[in-house]
């Protein structure tokens, strides 16, 4: 198998479920991943996540964003297995251990390739409840896709960049291979 590239969205919000303590809660509305080899897209609705656990399983690494501290927990509700013990590259987490803090997906994207995010998580939980699933789908696809250009920029470049709060031009460096 080869790398996966993955991402997923909530049915809830973290408001909706008491806080970032239930993020099991949240439940599954769509996931996408993205095989690096083939550069195909696979979607996943919450009827499809024991396929998804599995596909993750198979994968030689798993690559995402906040996928630990996020994606992670919010498929312990369909798993009792261990995910964190999957080979796993998570971006932010690697960002975070070099500079102390977190930078979002979309300041990344906007720096280093000057690209944007096609929407948020909020919006994507509105679009779920208003069963616009292939408005969900296409955005949660759009930031696989962006995750790979970043990780590809990264593992490349070997950093990323990222505007600071002064709005000035920042790069953290990254070891990605």
């Amino acid at each position: 198998m080869s790398d996966i590239f993955f991402d997923l969205e909530t049915q809830n919000s973290i408001d909706d479920v008491g806080g970032r303590a239930y993020l099991d809660k949240l439940r599954v509305s769509v996931a996408v991943a993205l095989d690096a080899d083939t550069g195909e897209f696979k979607a996943y609705t919450e009827a499809d996540v024991s396929a998804l656990i599995a596909d993750l399983r198979a994968a030689t690494r798993v690559i995402g964003f906040n996928i630990k501290r996020f994606d992670y927990p919010v498929l312990k509700f369909y798993t009792r297995e261990r995910l964190n013990d999957l080979s796993t590259v998570d971006m932010l987490e690697d960002i975070y251990n070099t500079l102390g803090f977190r930078v979002s997906l979309d300041a990344l994207a906007h720096a280093t390739l000057g690209a944007e995010k096609t929407a948020d998580g909020l919006q994507a939980i509105r679009w779920f409840r208003e069963g616009k699933l292939s408005e969900l789908l296409e955005y949660c696809k759009a930031d696989v896709a962006l995750t790979r250009q970043l990780f590809e920029f990264g593992r490349t470049r070997g950093y990323l960049k990222f505007l600071d709060r002064s709005g000035r031009n920042k790069q953290v460096d990254v070891e990605w291979k």
